[in-house]
């Protein structure tokens, strides 16, 4: 029987499953859970507006929105939303999945961490993000019912300290490549974390070129 949280059926694919068993073994229990109810907020939000989106990738594409935090990839030049992105595609291609649905999933985890552009997107990357922003910064908190959010924390437990302990998940994971941070939320989060940690400025970059005027 497949099981129901705050009346979202969890996909039960094999790929999902798939998704479900990778996770749970590489990721920590507040990430994994905290995937879990990212993808139940972000399918809330998606019947809520009436969008059309695949259960199943939405899915996916929660459950791996993380990974690039992971210690496997805390020395990779690129930012961990990217690496994140590509480990989906990989185990995507593992399943056979299509390639239109491995782009569409790519995109989503890609940019889910970059405010303004996702909500434009197809529903798959703006239901991401949507579920996303509402676990971590309660963005739209008021637009789920009481109920919604207790069934679905219920079932994917907030743990104590989750909101400083998520920000140390993220610094953990960005600590040994804080250019990447460049230009996104993510400074914010090293901005706090580490002491010895210096913005770059986007000003700053022009006026100091080496170009003479």
């Amino acid at each position: 029987m497949k099981e129901t949280i705050a009346g979202i059926a969890m996909p039960d694919s094999a790929m999902a499953r798939g998704a479900t068993e990778r996770i749970r073994a590489t990721q920590s229990a507040l990430m994994f859970h905290h995937a879990r109810r990212a993808f139940l907020f972000g399918a809330l939000t998606g019947y809520r507006e009436q969008r059309v989106f695949d259960m199943e990738l939405l899915y996916v594409g929660a459950m791996f929105h993380n990974v690039g935090l992971n210690a496997a990839h805390r020395h990779s030049p690129c930012r961990y939303e990217v690496d994140s992105a590509n480990a989906a595609r990989e185990f995507m291609r593992e399943h056979n999945a299509a390639a239109s649905a491995i782009d569409e999933v790519w995109l989503a985890i890609a940019l889910h961490t970059t405010p303004g552009i996702p909500e434009h997107l197809a529903p798959l990357a703006a239901l991401l993000a949507a579920g996303v922003q509402m676990d971590v910064r309660g963005d739209r908190y008021d637009e789920f019912a009481a109920q919604e959010r207790d069934d679905i924390v219920a079932a994917c437990p907030r743990e104590a300290g989750f909101k400083k302990r998520i920000l140390e998940e993220y610094a953990r994971g960005m600590e040994l490549r804080p250019h990447t941070t460049f230009g996104t939320v993510n400074a914010d989060v090293l901005d706090r974390w580490d002491p010895n940690y210096r913005r770059l400025n986007f000003c700053g970059l022009v006026l100091g070129s080496e170009w003479p005027n």
